[in-house]
């Protein structure tokens, strides 16, 4: 037997497409929320870091409002994964930074990659062991189905079906022109 390498990475969505998903992102939420000043925008540690402030950009552009600053956080759910004592390796832990009470308050969820659901439910932990919000809605730029958890996006930028062994990297840059999303096979194939 052989094996075989996986293929190599392929691109999926182009910075123009990406920045498409964000402003699907923002339309959703203005359609719920025509006057967004009372939302927070938490994004999840790293792949929401960016993208919570793609969004708030986005919803300043079509607010027609540049100066547009709503309340945003950064949660970390290194201590809230339900599979910490199985890593083999320590994750690398960053400080949830949410500068605003979220108690009562309406919050908007932001990931880049909805897959499991693992990851929402570890930051909901999160965000819950802060206060209780009034809502809390989800908004992912790239939903790639394979649910182990009841959880759905209320926000969904891009819908692209995956296989279970596959995953999907979502990279974000200063120069959204840089901005783009991978698709890579990390099964390895045997030939007799």
């Amino acid at each position: 037997m052989i094996a075989q390498p996986a293929p190599a990475p392929r691109l999926v969505f182009n910075s123009q497409q990406v920045a498409r998903a964000i402003h699907r992102l923002a339309q959703g939420i203005l359609e719920r929320h025509p006057n967004p000043g009372g939302l927070g925008l938490v994004g999840v540690h790293s792949g929401g870091d960016r993208l919570v402030r793609r969004v708030e950009s986005a919803l300043a552009d079509l607010l027609g409002r540049p100066g547009l600053d709503l309340d945003k956080g950064l949660v970390d759910i290194s201590f809230y994964r339900d599979d910490y004592s199985r890593l083999k390796q320590t994750p690398s832990v960053r400080n949830t930074d949410i500068p605003f009470d979220v108690e009562g308050r309406d919050l908007v969820l932001i990931d880049d990659v909805l897959f499991t659901g693992r990851t929402v439910r570890a930051a909901l932990d999160a965000i819950f062991s802060l206060g209780r919000p009034s809502r809390v809605e989800l908004a992912v730029l790239v939903d790639r189905g394979h649910r182990e958890f009841p959880i759905a996006p209320d926000y969904c930028g891009q819908v692209l079906p995956t296989q279970r062994h596959q995953s999907v990297n979502v990279y974000l840059f200063d120069d959204p022109a840089l901005d783009h999303a991978i698709l890579e096979d990390h099964k390895y194939h045997t030939a007799a």
